[in-house]
């Protein structure tokens, strides 16, 4: 069975990660059957029912990160400063090799001078693998859900 200190530590590297953009390193926390979801809308939320802010396989997840190392990204230059604070990190095994989770975050994005601070919690699916644990599936639930929203041109 996986450490849940290590599950509660992944979480803060995954963090770390995004806040630094560190997109390839991000991407390789990833297994090949991913599943990257922000439901927007709905609280019984269907991802093959509603519309999602973002619905990505681990082929979708190879283009996000393509996109956002690309100069093409203009609501990104620069790219927004970020520091997120994960918190209320809890995890329970799935079986041998699996732990499903679940935390809150507080997220501060600072660029040409605007502050938006962007709260929810996550649902997050590990796998220990050989190389270390990995996510194999990631639920972001916006506080926001229903209301107007920031540019979102950075990981979550």
């Amino acid at each position: 069975m996986p450490d849940l200190t290590k599950a509660r530590q992944f979480l803060y590297h995954e963090a770390d990660l995004m806040d630094r953009h560190a997109y390839d390193d991000w991407l390789a926390l990833w297994t090949p059957d991913a599943k990257y979801l922000i439901p927007c809308n709905e609280d019984d939320y269907d991802d093959r029912l509603h519309v999602s802010i973002v619905n990505e396989d681990h082929a979708g997840l190879c283009d996000r990160v393509a996109r956002l190392k690309s100069s093409s990204v203009w609501a990104q230059r620069p790219k927004s400063r970020l520091s997120r604070i994960i918190g209320n990190v809890r995890f329970q095994p799935t079986g041998p090799d699996g732990l499903v989770g679940q935390a809150t975050f507080n997220l501060t994005a600072v660029r040409h001078g605007a502050i938006d601070v962007i709260a929810g919690r996550t649902e997050h699916r590990l796998r220990a693998t050989p190389s270390g644990l990995r996510l194999v599936e990631k639920t972001v639930w916006l506080v926001t859900i229903d209301d107007v929203m920031p540019n979102l041109t950075f990981l979550l």
